[in-house]
């Protein structure tokens, strides 16, 4: 196979043609490295920042440098948490989850990355995961590394704040909701040991993924056998980074979503169709093939 050539590319089809196709290309290369994204988690119910185009559909998530330099940002990203963050809490695995997770009982995930941070893939019964971007469900102070639950700060944040608590607006991403309003009287839950920032323990745009998370998805890489993207655009550098690695090694890559990836140049396989019923399907034929009932 000539690497960078697309050598499935139905840009609508139906599942069973995706879902075979799927299927196939896990056989030949039974040891795969995912990589996974906010398209994994929309038929949980949690929005996704990016169209089938790849652009945004609303602004840009907060900066690093911004959340930790301005007071206002924080209060602004905390009283919106407190409304949002209910789609993340409340989230159920989906489909795609659970299929992702019968393919590593099945022996055919090397590693799982996702850049989601809100831990269905784990509760969906996936061992192998790499958190790469963090985990929502997790505050961490930045000055001395104290630690705590999000649904704890969160409790106290809406003791401090009933009249945010009591708010209600269509929910956003990775816990975040559509609500403006004046944001000064907010009380932000400071570190109850050092008086230092709160933040959750997320990798946020302008900041880096820790060093040792990536070396542990490279290492990963290195031993699978093929690259499967499921539900990302790819578009944020620390994902395709792992994309154009697959490629310099001769490894075949390939994308399960509904629009464009910043990799499509590079593809080996791309499948434009639903996630959801399209890794079932190929489950399924997977586990025919093995004799077993999926």
């Amino acid at each position: 196979m000539q690497v960078g050539k697309v050598v499935d590319t139905p840009e609508s089809t139906d599942v069973e043609q995706a879902g075979d196709a799927l299927a196939a290309y896990i056989a030949r290369h039974p040891k795969l490295w995912v990589l996974t994204g906010a398209g994994v988690s929309t038929d949980s119910g949690i929005p996704d920042y990016r169209d089938a185009d790849g652009q945004w559909k609303r602004s840009p998530p907060v900066q690093h440098g911004d959340f930790m330099a301005s007071e206002a940002v924080r209060k602004r990203y905390w009283a919106r948490a407190l409304v949002g963050f209910k789609a993340l809490s409340d989230a159920q695995v989906s489909g795609a989850h659970k299929a992702l997770a019968a393919l590593e009982t099945m022996g055919h995930v090397e590693l799982l990355v996702t850049q989601n941070v809100d831990r269905l893939h784990q509760r969906a019964g996936s061992k192998r995961v790499i958190d790469l971007h963090g985990r929502a469900d997790l505050v961490k102070c930045m000055g001395c590394g104290y630690q705590l639950m999000r649904h704890a700060m969160h409790a106290e944040m809406a003791r401090l704040n009933p009249v945010f608590a009591a708010l209600d607006a269509e929910h956003a991403p990775d816990g975040d909701a559509d609500l403006e309003a004046d944001f000064s009287a907010f009380q932000v839950m400071d570190c109850p040991r050092c008086g230092g920032i709160l933040k959750p323990d997320v990798v946020y745009y302008g900041d880096v993924v820790p060093p040792e998370r990536r070396r542990a998805a490279e290492e990963g890489l290195s031993r699978a056998q093929g690259v499967l993207c499921v539900g990302t655009s790819l578009m944020v550098f620390s994902g395709y980074r792992f994309c154009r690695a697959a490629h310099d090694a001769g490894l075949p890559l390939a994308s399960l979503s509904l629009g464009v990836t910043r990799a499509d140049a590079i593809l080996t396989h791309r499948w434009r169709a639903p996630l959801t019923p399209v890794l079932e399907h190929a489950v399924n034929v997977l586990a025919a093939q093995r004799g077993e009932v999926s």
